[in-house]
């Protein structure tokens, strides 16, 4: 059997929120002002706020795509994450070296995350991670856009023990000697994940993690730097990535 590292990806293996930094990457470039994406986001952070789950508000995010254009958002989160390669200070290095490690003893290299394909697929290449568990949006195949809603299967959105379940079922598909293998996660949604495997490493200082690694005997890394400003683009950066030709992988 085969061993393998799984690992949450905001705040864990990079230092901030994609979701979020995506938002306002893909509001500037099409030409959405900057208080649009931050009314966005405090409406989310409202939702949890009042004790809406992490679930729902991660539909509710995933809600905003709908009508977006498939081609236009990967070529854009491209682009974003070119950028925020070029501003620096993406990932958290501790995390990223431990990733370098699993790759050269043999390990596959799992991404576990409630982001999405798109925002998650340039990262993976960049890191050789083998495979990507995520929230999945619909698409209308009759005109290659977002509906603003989820796949319908299981383990959808991609969030608290959803992680757990998809990583087991993963497992079994793919021969996975759970128990030889090694979970990372930066927050106590993580848990059902970090325990999923015989080695649960937790990522900064979430208090609640902190008491159930303590209990586990789970490993410590340190937790991410604050990320750092993120470039806009230009709006016509928008016109320019709606060039069919552009659209092409």
């Amino acid at each position: 059997m085969t061993r393998a590292a799984f690992f949450d990806v905001d705040h864990t293996l990079t230092t901030s929120a994609g979701l979020f930094r995506f938002l306002s990457y893909w509001y500037a470039a099409t030409g959405r002002p900057p208080h649009h994406s931050a009314r966005e986001r405090q409406r989310l952070k409202a939702m949890t706020a009042a004790g809406v789950s992490r679930e729902e508000t991660n539909r509710s995010y995933v809600g905003l795509y709908a009508g977006a254009d498939r081609g236009l958002i990967t070529r854009l989160a491209r682009d974003w994450f070119r950028a925020e390669l070029s501003a620096g200070g993406h990932f958290n290095e501790p995390v990223l070296s431990a990733l370098h490690r699993h790759r050269a003893a043999g390990d596959l290299v799992v991404l576990v995350s409630g982001s999405l394909p798109a925002l998650l697929e340039p990262l993976a290449d960049q890191v050789g991670a083998h495979h990507i568990l995520c929230t999945e949006p619909e698409t209308d195949p009759a005109t290659d856009t977002y509906t603003g809603r989820l796949v319908r299967r299981p383990h959808q959105p991609m969030i608290g023990r959803a992680k757990a379940d998809a990583v087991r079922l993963f497992a079994a598909a793919h021969r996975i000697d759970l128990a030889a293998s090694t979970a990372y996660g930066d927050h106590v949604s993580d848990a059902p994940l970090l325990e999923t495997t015989g080695r649960g490493v937790r990522v900064g200082c979430d208090p609640v993690l902190r008491q159930l690694g303590a209990r586990a005997g789970w490993g410590y890394l340190p937790g991410a730097p604050d990320p750092r400003p993120l470039p806009l683009p230009q709006p016509v950066a928008a016109a320019a990535a709606r060039t069919p030709e552009r659209l092409v992988p």
